[in-house]
């Protein structure tokens, strides 16, 4: 324990363990992670800093590189001050038909029925409402510094801003992932394969 409670590393490896869970001491340099496997799929949480001048900014992350054969991309977040101003600026929302969840989160993606039809699946809508602050989204690489994907291959992907270390938490992002890789498989939005990638 520390002087703000347990670190970051105490908490991990306790949710490591709770939900059967790989804790990875990544050492000073490179950080610890905690890697779940879930079916075919590795997701992994971790911890990154982005330097700004003078600041330096740590965010929470979640990622899994699944198979997307349709190339499907989608975006949720809560709604704020600033998703109110893109909505003004001409982004389109997708409404999912769910009221509750309608109202606590602005939604896009590439194809709007294949949108609805993920989120119409209850569980999958519970658990990001039991988020206080998320954006989940797909990409198709991990930007200038990871790795590049197989062609096919894209990465579900969480960040927040902030160390979070709340075990019950980090249990539902780690439950929000894998409602969400299975209902993208029933929909035939993602294969049930082993994705090739490493992270």
């Amino acid at each position: 324990m520390g002087w703000f409670g347990p670190s970051k590393d105490e908490v991990w490896r306790r949710l490591g363990e709770e939900i059967d869970a790989d804790f990875i001491d990544g050492g000073f340099w490179k950080g610890s992670k905690v890697q779940a496997h879930v079916g075919p799929w590795t997701v992994t949480l971790d911890t990154f800093t982005v330097s700004t001048g003078k600041s330096h900014v740590t965010y929470t992350r979640m990622r899994a590189p699944y198979v997307n054969p349709e190339g499907l991309r989608f975006t949720v977040y809560r709604k704020g001050l600033f998703s109110e101003l893109g909505k003004l600026l001409g982004m389109q929302d997708i409404e999912v038909g769910d009221p509750e969840f309608d109202e606590a989160f602005i939604v896009k993606g590439t194809d709007e029925s294949r949108v609805r039809e993920l989120f119409s699946d209850p569980e999958v809508r519970a658990l990001a409402l039991l988020q206080p602050k998320i954006r989940l989204t797909v990409k198709d690489s991990e930007g200038w510094f990871g790795p590049s994907f197989p062609e096919g291959v894209d990465e579900l992907h969480f960040q927040v801003v902030g160390v979070i270390k709340e075990v019950d938490r980090l249990k539902g992002l780690f439950e929000l992932f894998a409602a969400v890789l299975d209902r993208l498989c029933r929909i035939g939005s993602a294969h049930e394969q082993e994705p090739g990638v490493s992270l």
